[in-house]
């Protein structure tokens, strides 16, 4: 068979190892029923739904023709790396490194440290536009998770909140 479209190959490849991964690993929790669904439920539906997608775009990706192969190209290396080291700081600035030293800086410190270093992925970056990012991101965080739903972590640093 011949690939028509590399993009729609690989990502639908993507996709169903991703979306098999997940739905066996779902199998280790106890999955129950529709009624009474448990903790591996969720998980499995999803997973089996992106599989499924995944399969559905893997043979779009096989039969419908496009005009130059939509071939794949480069890696973008900058967007990748800025991004994941984005994740990485959030967890950090959030829980800390008590096993070097580094203090919990919370929420808001996380979600500022966080914009910023993701923000540098793009072409452009304009530190006006995002410094207010943050700040509404920082403000609808609190307001859904510690306000709304009530969850317990740090919200400032350690050495302000004591």
């Amino acid at each position: 068979m011949n690939i028509k479209s590399q993009k729609d190959f690989f990502s639908g490849l993507f996709y169903t190892v991703a979306g098999s991964a997940f739905a066996y690993g779902a199998t280790n929790y106890t999955v129950g029923t529709g009624a009474r669904m448990g903790p591996g439920y969720f998980p499995l539906l999803l997973g089996i739904l992106l599989a499924v997608i995944g399969a559905f775009v893997m043979f779009k990706s096989l039969t419908v023709e496009t005009q130059d192969g939509d071939k794949i190209g480069s890696w973008a290396w900058k967007p990748l790396f800025f991004i994941i080291a984005g994740n990485v700081l959030f967890g950090i600035l959030l829980g800390g490194l008590p096993s070097i030293g580094v203090p919990a800086m919370g929420l808001i410190v996380a979600i500022f440290g966080t914009t910023l270093v993701v923000s540098l992925a793009g072409d452009t970056f304009n530190l006006k536009e995002v410094l207010i990012l943050a700040t509404i991101l920082s403000i609808g965080s609190y307001g859904a998770f510690v306000l709304l739903l009530k969850l317990q972590f740090p919200v400032w640093p350690t050495f302000i909140t004591g």
